[in-house]
């Protein structure tokens, strides 16, 4: 038995709640179960320098946790001046994922920031985030 209670073969309750930040063109709140991951996508017109004149777009994404998303208390990155090695491998995973799936030259000479923030983490931020950045 999981310390959670799940059977081994049961899921965790999913839920995705879109547009829930006024400012953001798009964003989703993604809960499974207990993990709880704050997705906000902003469109920009503007480009990575090496891709300018290319004809298509860019898909990048930005992933962190906030200090009391764990069990015990952990220092912003921003705090220490650089990100661990742990944070980078997620936001390319999550840059890549969502790059496989969009059509960039659909989206023209344009970026998408994609912002995943961890409000509470109980494993799978990973996945939490690509699906909340793909329905942001």
């Amino acid at each position: 038995m999981r310390p959670s209670r799940r059977a081994p073969d049961e899921l965790r309750a999913v839920s995705l709640e879109r547009g829930v930040v006024k400012y953001a063109e798009g964003s989703c709140m993604v809960k499974f179960g207990d993990t709880h991951v704050l997705v906000t996508a902003t469109l920009e017109e503007r480009l990575p320098p090496w891709l300018k004149g290319q004809g298509r777009g860019w898909v990048t994404a930005e992933y962190g946790m906030l200090p009391r998303a764990t069990l015990e208390r952990t220092r912003r990155e921003a705090a220490s001046g650089k990100q661990g090695g742990r944070t980078v491998e997620i936001q390319r995973l999550i840059g890549r994922s969502l790059r496989a799936v969009f059509d960039l030259k659909k989206l023209g000479e344009r970026t998408i920031q994609l912002d995943c923030d961890v409000l509470q983490a109980d494993g799978g931020t990973r996945t939490a985030s690509i699906t909340g950045a793909y329905v942001a």
